[in-house]
C-alpha cells in the first residue's frame, strides 16, 4: 500500500505561488491597473512612456527585483521577475518591456558577470535610478548576431569603440548600455567582448527613435559610437567572451518574451470576456452564443498552456537546472498563441475591435513583435530541433 504524503510532501502545481509571489503578484497588478492603465493610449499615441511612471517602477523596486538587498534591491526570484512582467503586460506590453530588459538581462548579465567593483558601482545605481539597456543587434546582424560590425580597439588603459547599433530597447531613457563589440575580428565570434557603457562616454550618441507598429511607449533607438572611448575596468567578463554573456543572457531574456506574451494575451482575452457579456444582439448578449463561447474557450486553453510553458521554465532556472529548450518552447508557443489570441479578441468585438476606443486593437499591434525580438519563431524551433536531435 502507498504511504499517504504529508502536506508538505505534495508537489505542488506551476501556477500555484507561495505567500510571498501572491504578494508581490497582487501589488504589480494593482499597480499596472490604478496607475498604468490611465495613461496606456496617451502613450501609445505619443511613442513615450511616462517618466514618473519609470520613477514609480525605481520606487517600488521593480527596476532590481533579483538585485541582492546589499547593492540596494530586493533580493527577490527570477520567477517574481517573471510575473512582474506579465502583470505589467497585461495592462501595457512597452510597461512590460522596460522591466524585462532591466531584470532579466541587463540586471542578470551583472550579477553573473561583472566583477566586484563592477557590482559595486552600477548596481545600486540599476536598482535606484538608473534604466539598462541591452545592445546587440546591429543592420547586419540580427538572427546572426555574431555578425556584427562594431568594432573595439585596445589602447592599453581604455578601447575606442566604432559602429553603429540598431533597434536597442530602453535606449531612450538608459543611462547604462551592455553593448557588445568585436576586439578581435580576425578571431570571429570569439572576439565579441561585452562593456559597459555610460550615456555620457566621449563618442557615445543615441540616435534616431524608430517609429514602430506596436510597443510605442517602449523606446527602440540606434546608437552611434564614433570613437567611444571605454575604460578598460568596464569590460565585462573578460575580452573574447561576450558571445558566452549574449548566449546565456538572451536564454533568460526569451522566458521573459514569453510572460510578456501570456500577459498580453489574458488582457486580450479578459477583455474579450467583459465585452462579450454586455455586446447584446438578436436580444442577448454575445456570450450566451455558442460559437462565441467556443472562441473564448479555446484562448483560454491557450494562454493557460503558454503560462504552464513559461513558469516551467522560470522554475528550472531558479532551480539551477537546464532550461534551454524550455525557454526556447516558452518563447516560441506563447509568442505564437498572443497573436491568436490577439486576433480572435478583435474578432469579438466586432468592428469597434479595430478602433482605438478598444483596447485590444494596441494589443494586436503589441503582438507582433513577439515573434521576432531575442530570437525569431525560426530560431527557436531551430534551438528545439537541436536539443531534440542531440539526445
Amino acid at each position: 500500500m502507498l504511504a499517504t504524503p504529508t502536506i508538505d510532501a505534495v508537489p505542488r502545481p506551476l501556477t500555484a505561488l507561495n505567500q510571498d509571489e501572491k504578494l508581490f503578484q497582487s501589488t504589480v497588478r494593482k499597480f499596472a491597473r490604478e496607475e498604468i492603465r490611465p495613461h496606456v493610449r496617451e502613450m501609445d499615441e505619443a511613442g513615450v512612456f511616462r517618466k514618473g511612471l519609470i520613477r514609480q517602477f525605481f520606487d517600488m523596486g521593480l527596476m532590481g527585483i533579483e538585485i541582492p538587498e546589499e547593492y540596494g534591491g530586493q533580493g527577490g526570484t527570477f520567477f517574481q521577475s517573471i510575473l512582474a512582467v506579465e502583470e505589467l503586460s497585461a495592462v501595457d506590453p512597452s510597461a512590460g518591456v522596460i522591466v524585462d530588459v532591466q531584470n532579466t538581462i541587463c540586471n542578470n548579465a551583472l550579477l553573473r558577470w561583472a566583477t566586484l567593483e563592477q557590482k559595486k558601482k552600477y548596481l545600486p545605481r540599476l536598482a535606484a535610478d538608473t534604466v539598462a539597456s541591452y545592445c546587440l543587434s546591429e543592420a547586419g546582424s540580427g538572427s546572426d548576431a555574431f555578425a556584427m560590425a562594431t568594432r573595439a580597439v585596445d589602447h592599453g588603459d581604455h578601447f575606442l569603440l566604432t559602429g553603429r547599433k540598431l533597434w536597442i530597447t530602453n535606449a531612450a531613457e538608459a543611462g547604462l548600455y551592455l553593448l557588445f563589440a568585436n576586439a578581435n575580428p580576425e578571431a570571429g565570434y570569439k572576439g565579441i567582448t561585452a562593456f559597459l557603457i555610460e550615456r555620457g562616454f566621449p563618442g557615445f550618441q543615441v540616435g534616431k527613435k524608430e517609429d514602430k507598429l506596436g510597443l510605442r511607449a517602449s523606446s527602440t533607438c540606434e546608437l552611434v559610437l564614433d570613437n567611444c572611448r571605454v575604460p578598460r575596468e568596464n569590460v565585462m567578463g573578460e575580452v573574447g567572451v561576450g558571445y558566452k554573456i549574449a548566449i546565456e543572457t538572451l536564454n533568460e531574456g526569451r522566458i521573459a518574451i514569453g510572460a510578456q506574451m501570456i500577459g498580453l494575451a489574458r488582457g486580450a482575452l479578459d477583455h474579450a470576456v467583459a465585452y462579450a457579456k454586455e455586446r447584446k444582439q438578436f436580444g442577448k448578449t454575445i456570450g450566451e452564443f455558442q460559437g462565441v463561447q467556443f472562441d473564448l474557450a479555446r484562448m483560454a486553453v491557450d494562454v493557460e498552456a503558454a503560462r504552464l510553458l513559461v513558469y516551467n521554465a522560470a522554475r528550472l532556472r531558479d532551480a539551477g537546472l537546464p532550461f534551454l529548450m524550455e525557454a526556447a518552447m516558452a518563447k516560441y508557443y506563447s509568442s505564437t498563441i498572443a497573436e491568436e489570441v490577439a486576433s480572435k479578441a478583435i474578432e469579438v468585438h466586432g468592428g469597434v475591435g479595430i478602433t482605438k476606443d478598444y483596447p485590444v486593437e494596441k494589443l494586436y499591434r503589441d503582438v507582433k513583435i513577439g515573434r521576432i525580438y531575442e530570437g525569431t519563431s525560426n530560431m527557436q524551433l531551430a534551438t528545439i530541433a537541436k536539443k531534440l536531435l542531440a539526445k
